[in-house]
């Protein structure tokens, strides 16, 4: 099995800032950060994050200073320290997503609330990344109200990193679901499916899954191909990993070596699942179906087994 390697950074990855994890359980410097006029804030409303020159083609990221923050309600949604950027201020991810029309705290200029998946592509990689980890860490913050444990209210701690229960003390941490992805190929042959819950009707992606209890990753990648597609796998190859959090993943890449090649749907799962060529992997227009977008992970596994012809 020819060993494929990442061509480049997935997207949503090479986050620019310093997390600070040992700054985050020492209170009197995060009641300060919090307070400094330098302090920037990443504003995340209803999952969408705050952007500028979307319309123009040109998005950019937007941070408000702590004038601004204020405005938009800071202790009324939940906040969480990003961590420190190449100057040394401190970033907080904040949750406005309470207020009715954010749109009326903000000046015109800096921007609206965007999709962060709309702008896949042309936002510039580092602030992608710095926007995921803000919104998949609010996202977190908006369902753990509660101990999972015994149903009382829980707490933020830790600057926002821990979510501790009132009641029994649990303390909850931040989650991320951990999803296989992988290209199962046979020579010169990419098995791909398609779901009729892909917003695009002509899209054929690799096939994914989340990991379950007691699993392997490289078992997670078999079971997942042999119950969507009835293909068995011999040797799984690590590819590389993606955050994706929409809502909250962890997507990890694998190609995986078919042993069988006699496809049986599981319709339940998929719609129709092929062997493509790489040949038409390279012109998917002309034969009347697409791939995959292009800030995802399994766009990335489809062109570099391609390019390693």
């Amino acid at each position: 099995m020819l060993l494929i390697e990442a061509s480049r950074a997935n997207a949503y990855t090479g986050n620019p800032l310093d997390r600070a994890a040992a700054r985050r359980e020492d209170e009197a410097w995060v009641a300060g950060a919090l307070a400094d006029p330098a302090t920037l804030f990443a504003p995340v409303w209803r999952a969408r994050n705050l952007m500028r020159g979307v319309a123009e083609g040109r998005p950019e990221a937007v941070l408000v200073g702590a004038e601004i923050a204020a405005g938009l309600r800071l202790t009324a949604g939940g906040w969480a320290l990003l961590g420190l950027d190449d100057a040394g201020r401190a970033v907080f991810a904040v949750d406005v997503s309470a207020i009715e029309d954010p749109a009326t705290l903000l000046p015109a200029a800096l921007g609206a609330f965007t999709d962060l998946r709309a702008v896949a592509g042309l936002l510039a990689g580092h602030e992608a990344a710095m926007l995921a980890h803000a919104r998949a860490l609010m996202h977190w913050r908006s369902r753990h109200g509660f101990c999972g444990v015994c149903g009382a209210p829980c707490e933020p701690v830790s600057a926002g990193h821990v979510m501790r229960c009132t009641g029994c003390g649990a303390s909850h941490f931040p989650r991320t679901d951990p999803a296989v992805i992988m290209l199962v190929t046979d020579g010169e042959r990419a098995l791909l499916g398609h779901s009729q819950r892909f917003p695009n009707a002509t899209m054929y992606s690799t096939l994914a899954g989340f990991v379950e209890p007691g699993e392997s990753l490289e078992e997670a990648v078999a079971r997942e191909v042999r119950e969507e597609t009835g293909v068995m796998v011999g040797r799984v190859r690590y590819h590389s990993s993606q955050p994706w959090p929409f809502p909250a993943s962890i997507m990890l890449g694998y190609y995986a070596q078919a042993v069988s090649h006699e496809i049986t749907i599981a319709p339940e799962e998929l719609s129709d699942a092929r062997w493509f060529t790489r040949a038409e992997l390279r012109d998917p227009a002309s034969l009347g179906f697409s791939l995959p977008r292009g800030d995802s992970i399994a766009r990335r596994l489809i062109e570099d087994w391609i390019a390693a012809a």
